[in-house]
């Protein structure tokens, strides 16, 4: 019992030396990703103030691909604004599904990207995890894209990066977002069943 006391004590402080740009990030952050899963509009504009908030937390933390990924989010983000937000036959834009073709270009493109950004920031930055965050930050750089197309699966790919970021996140020291994450896997998941229905309901 004194463990786990002491675990929770230990918790918590480490949650009130959290900084207030990376609550900011974490709390618009989920508002953002749970509006998503629910096929919201809103969720662009309230994504735009997480990926600020969260380009300042990462640069303080060394983590240069999070970084530079965020600033890829902020124009996702107006992208996905106006596309979804584009005027069309349907009331809103349909879900669609990757082909396996697809999905061989999607695989292609991460370890290709990954390998890339692993190399830049291992030779050009100070960051002390450049392959750990460069195949996350590939990971999330089409994860986005496919979420910005409403494509069921980025669903899946955001699952396997968030799994990813929250050992990385609590090597940084990073603790409330490595929560958020565990939070956001959750979240995924039902964005990923809700948006099945949907693709069922629209190809039946």
């Amino acid at each position: 019992m004194d463990s786990i006391s002491t675990f929770l004590r230990h918790i918590a402080e480490q949650f009130a030396y959290t900084s207030w740009p990376e609550w900011l990030g974490v709390i618009t952050g989920f508002a953002c990703i749970y509006l998503a899963a629910k096929e919201k509009v809103l969720s662009w504009p309230v994504s735009i103030v997480s990926v600020l908030t969260y380009a300042w937390v990462f640069y303080d933390a060394r983590m240069y691909g999070d970084m530079i990924l965020q600033f890829y989010f902020l124009l996702t983000a107006f992208y996905g604004w106006f596309y979804w937000n584009r005027t069309t036959e349907q009331p809103q834009k349909a879900v669609t599904s990757l082909r396996l073709r697809d999905w061989v270009f999607a695989i292609i493109s991460v370890s290709l990207l990954s390998v890339l950004l692993g190399l830049f920031l291992d030779h050009f930055t100070n960051s002390d995890v450049p392959y750990a965050d460069g195949y996350c930050t590939a990971m999330s750089f089409v994860a986005q894209y496919l979420l910005t197309r409403k494509v069921l699966q980025n669903w899946v790919m955001w699952i396997i990066v968030d799994l990813c970021y929250i050992p990385l996140y609590i090597y940084k020291n990073l603790n409330l977002s490595a929560v958020f994450y565990a939070f956001l896997i959750v979240i995924a998941f039902k964005g990923y069943s809700d948006w099945k229905k949907t693709y069922v309901n629209q190809t039946s």
